[in-house]
C-alpha cells in the first residue's frame, strides 16, 4: 500500500508503538532473576485481555487501574512475591517509560514535516501526560487523546472517533499508526489510513481488513509518508 497523497495528519498508538512497554523487563528481571521477561510480557497480555473484557461486558475503569490488576495477576502467576515498595516502584514504571530508540528523530522529522501530531491511546489521560513529558516528546502532539473521554477501549469504534473529532477530518484524510496488529485491524476497519510498525516480526492477524501498509520501526513510516508526500 502507498499513500494517494499527504496524510492531513498522523494519529499514533501509544503504549508498544512509542513507548517500549517491555522495558519493564529490566526491572523485574531485577526483582526476580530468570522471570522478568517473562512476567514483563504476561503483564501486557493481561492489560489488552482486561481492556477488551471490560469493554465488551461495559464496565470501564481507566488503564491505570487495569494496569495495576494486570501487574498482581502477573506476579502472582509467576509466584513473584512483591511488597508495597516493589509494587509502586513498577507501577510507576508506566509514567517513565523510555521511547524506541529511533521514536523521537522519527516524530521531530514528521512534525518538521507540518503534519499535524497526536496520541490516541488506551491509556489514561494522566498516564499518557507523564510518561510524553518523561520522555520529552509532548510538545510534539497537538492533542493527546484518551479512550477516558469514551470509557470504552480499543478496538471500540467510538474510540478511533475521538481523533476526527480533535483534527476535524475525516478518517479516510488520517494517517493511524500503531505497533499492535489488532489495533491496526481495528483502526482499517474504521477507515483510516494505516501503518502497522510490525516491531516483533509477525503474522499478519488472521481478519478481514482492508490493506495497510507495513514497516519495521518509526523510521520506516517517516520514508513511507515522505514518499507519500512527493507524490
Amino acid at each position: 500500500m502507498t499513500l494517494a497523497s499527504a496524510p492531513a495528519a498522523i494519529v499514533f498508538d501509544a503504549y508498544g508503538t512509542i513507548f517500549d512497554v517491555y522495558a519493564v523487563a529490566a526491572r523485574l528481571e531485577a526483582l526476580w532473576p530468570g522471570k522478568g521477561r517473562a512476567i514483563a510480557e504476561k503483564w501486557r497480555e493481561k492489560q489488552i485481555e482486561y481492556s477488551r473484557l471490560r469493554t465488551i461486558s461495559d464496565r470501564y475503569v481507566d488503564f491505570w487501574a487495569i494496569t495495576a490488576d494486570a501487574l498482581d495477576y502477573s506476579l502472582e502467576f509467576a509466584r513473584a512475591a512483591a511488597s508495597a515498595k516493589a509494587r509502586a516502584s513498577l507501577l510507576a514504571a508506566y509514567e517513565t517509560l523510555p521511547p524506541h530508540p529511533e521514536v523521537p528523530a522519527a516524530l521531530r522529522a514528521l512534525a518538521a514535516r507540518g503534519l499535524p501530531l497526536a496520541v490516541l491511546s488506551n491509556g489514561a489521560e494522566a498516564m499518557l501526560n507523564a510518561v510524553l513529558e518523561a520522555s520529552a516528546l509532548r510538545s510534539l502532539f497537538a492533542h493527546v487523546l484518551s479512550v477516558d473521554r469514551v470509557r470504552k477501549f480499543k478496538t471500540a469504534p467510538e474510540v478511533y472517533h475521538l481523533a476526527l473529532d480533535a483534527l476535524g477530518r475525516p478518517a479516510s484524510e488520517l494517517l493511524f499508526v500503531s505497533s499492535n496488529g489488532w489495533d491496526a485491524v481495528g483502526a482499517a476497519w474504521f477507515g483510516y489510513s494505516v501503518f502497522w510498525i510490525n516491531r516483533a516480526n509477525a503474522p499478519a492477524e488472521r481478519l478481514d481488513a482492508p490493506p495497510f501498509a507495513i514497516g519495521r520501526t518509526m523510521s520506516d513510516l517517516v520514508g513511507f509518508v515522505e514518499m507519500g508526500c512527493a507524490g
